[in-house]
């Protein structure tokens, strides 16, 4: 062990540190490889927003997003064992007539879906905290899927705020098949005004 101390305070400082910047590098790169795929393998789902406030003072104009999968009933889940606030779900979707997926039901482990449903993966941030020990699923519950801010140009945000207060605003949403999702594309009026790029 000694000789192992020895041998290590022999590198270079400089070493360390392109080291420890090599691996920040890495990190970085499997983070942006990840969305990458996420939207060119994913699925496209296209999903209705609700009414939600747009700024970020260190980031910019963003529009928050708020969806009808956003809070739903545990349904089978109810009382079934979870992990506490930020228990992983996954959520079945189904398209409806209008071509928007509505969710058909909530799993605590992924499930087989039909052609064109769908698994998305989300945190129940509130509704997972209930029965004796504070660790069973409640009878409705609220999720996150990592898609509830959009970040725009700056001073768009206020614009399109009063439209997605309006309804007018939907996202399509790429769902890769282990559940993970990333906004592609938000709409207008059912038209594309913001296209997320690769990089």
């Amino acid at each position: 062990m000694t000789r192992l101390m020895e041998l290590l305070r022999r590198v270079p400082r400089a070493a360390w540190f392109a080291v420890a910047a090599l691996i920040q590098v890495a990190l970085i790169g499997l983070i942006v490889v990840d969305r990458i795929r996420a939207l060119q393998e994913g699925a496209e789902v296209t999903l209705e927003t609700r009414p939600v406030d747009p700024r970020d003072f260190l980031r910019g104009d963003y529009v928050a997003l708020a969806y009808e999968i956003s809070a739903l009933p545990a349904g089978a889940l109810k009382d079934q064992p979870s992990g506490g606030a930020g228990s992983i779900v996954y959520v079945k979707l189904a398209p409806k007539e209008d071509g928007f997926y509505q969710a058909v039901s909530v799993h605590a482990e992924p499930v087989e879906v039909a052609d064109k449903e769908r698994l998305i993966q989300g945190r129940a941030v509130s509704g997972a905290t209930c029965g004796r020990d504070k660790r069973a699923f409640c009878e409705r519950l609220r999720i996150r899927y990592g898609i509830e801010r959009y970040f725009v140009p700056q001073g768009e945000g206020l614009e399109l705020e009063r439209a997605r207060n309006q309804g007018k605003v939907s996202v399509v949403v790429a769902v890769t098949p282990s559940g993970r999702a990333a906004i592609k594309r938000l709409l207008l009026d059912g038209k594309p005004v913001y296209e997320e790029p690769y990089f």
